[in-house]
């Protein structure tokens, strides 16, 4: 007992400062929401004070684990949600739908819309990573402690993707398992439905409860982002210095560069051209998703906003939005597959002088593609993703290492745009569905504070 008392002490003596800053800024967040400000000024709001509040603590020296501990407490939060979002939200879904072949095609445009711009993300990717050269000139030592992630082998994926224990797989995080758990259990409800609908109807009132009661619970997570972006921003911002960032400013440019190419370019090309919507008007409603998809660097914790954001601010319908969503957290990554594998492949073989040929650049754009598939649900995407790549071009998987430094910083980018391509790819399912109510989107334009964009 006493071990425990000693240890609090010295937590709060050593942290009181952070603590102090982060009760007086959430108390700055909470007069705002009590005196109706918009749900994403207040973000925008609480991103801001975290960047002012982790330059003066990275300048001080001071500790910042009275701030970070609120933030890993809000990220947990969200993380709380997405197993049984995932599990409700695709039988709802699902077994809502009265025709197996409507099933198959939502899930045929789907995968389509994730694999084509994740492969226009790579050739982005290189294309901006060859004008850049962000290798060129490079002087810098591996670090000694560095190991190379071990690629899982095909069948290891496979199996990997496949429930045994739904229970057990639940507990450990696994989305992909639970989704197509939920998948065949909404196809039997589905079957059964057909013949007996009398049989399935309790279930399906019972699924249609819990999506409520978990819309409830998603709605009180995210009434606290404001808070927990302030302390995450607040807490990446004092980590990295600038001694970080001009080591390694090329990668970081080029990175960005390429993520702001497709981000405006891909995204808003698709959302004018295919969905015949105003791209400025779809960014600003969806920015709320953007900031925390930037400080969470998640898929999965961004996921219950994301489903918020679709279906509430762009009006999409739940049952697209509940399909799509999920599966986009966990096979859509066209930051973290398709950009930043290729600026790493190029940034190897320049720092390493070896020369690519266009028989390279295919393999790239190639491998990009067939990878974000392989990597479904196994933890750390972008770094498996890139071993791939650099594996089957044939590169040294050092160039990994020597980027390593500021991969959290690119990761908050990338994040940002996978999120933003599972929301562009739902709304442009919905709309070639007939499954978007453009009406309500046009006439929303500020977006009302509802569905869990709301104020404490």
């Amino acid at each position: 007992m006493n071990d425990v008392q000693n240890n609090l002490l010295i937590a709060v003596e050593t942290n009181w400062y952070s603590f102090v800053t982060a009760v007086f800024v959430f108390f700055i967040l909470f007069l705002l929401a009590k005196k109706r400000a918009g749900f994403g000024l207040r973000v925008v709001i609480g991103m801001v004070l975290g960047l002012a509040a982790g330059i003066l603590f990275q300048n001080l020296d001071y500790e910042t684990k009275g701030i970070t501990t609120f933030g890993s407490i809000y990220v947990s939060l969200i993380r709380m949600l997405v197993i049984p979002l995932v599990f409700v939200l695709v039988l709802n879904s699902i077994a809502s739908l009265t025709n197996l072949d409507y099933l198959r095609k939502i899930g045929v445009k789907t995968f389509a819309w994730f694999l084509g711009t994740t492969g226009v993300a790579s050739v982005i990717g290189l294309l901006v990573a060859l004008l850049f050269s962000p290798g060129s000139g490079f002087k810098q030592e591996i670090p000694a402690d560095y190991a190379a992630r071990e690629i899982p082998t095909f069948s290891e994926v496979i199996l990997d993707l496949v429930p045994s224990n739904p229970i057990q797989e639940a507990a450990e995080g696994k989305v992909v398992p639970v989704l197509i758990f939920a998948l065949f259990i909404a196809i039997a409800i589905i079957k059964v439905g057909s013949r007996k609908p009398e049989a399935v109807q309790p279930v399906r009132d019972l699924i249609q409860s819990l999506t409520q009661v978990m819309h409830q619970v998603v709605k009180f997570i995210i009434r606290l982002t404001p808070y927990g972006v302030f302390a995450l921003i607040a807490g990446i911002t004092a980590r990295y210095g600038w001694e970080t960032l001009q080591e390694l400013g090329s990668v970081i440019l080029t990175s960005y560069a390429a993520l702001i190419i497709h981000f405006v370019l891909v995204f808003g090309g698709l959302v004018l051209l295919v969905a015949k919507v105003n791209p400025l008007r779809f960014f600003r409603k969806i920015y709320p998703m953007l900031v925390v998809a930037f400080t969470t660097r998640s898929s999965y914790a961004v996921l219950p906003v994301n489903l918020e954001v679709i279906t509430k601010k762009l009006h999409v319908s739940p049952r697209i939005a509940s399909f799509v969503a999920p599966l986009g957290a966990s096979v859509n990554f066209n930051g973290c597959g398709g950009i930043w594998p290729a600026i790493v492949a190029v940034f190897t073989a320049q720092i390493f002088g070896i020369t690519l040929t266009i028989t390279d650049y295919i393999i790239l754009v190639f491998v990009s593609i067939i990878s974000s598939i392989g990597v479904a649900g196994v933890p750390g995407p972008a770094v498996i993703s890139t071993t791939v790549v650099l594996t089957a071009m044939g590169l040294p998987l050092e160039g990994m290492a020597i980027v390593a430094g500021v991969e959290a910083l690119i990761d908050m980018g990338r994040t940002a745009v996978n999120a933003t391509g599972t929301t562009v790819t739902s709304l442009l399912v919905a709309s070639s569905e007939g499954e978007f109510d453009r009406d309500a989107f046009l006439r929303d334009e500020e977006g009302p504070e509802e569905g869990g964009l709301s104020a404490v």
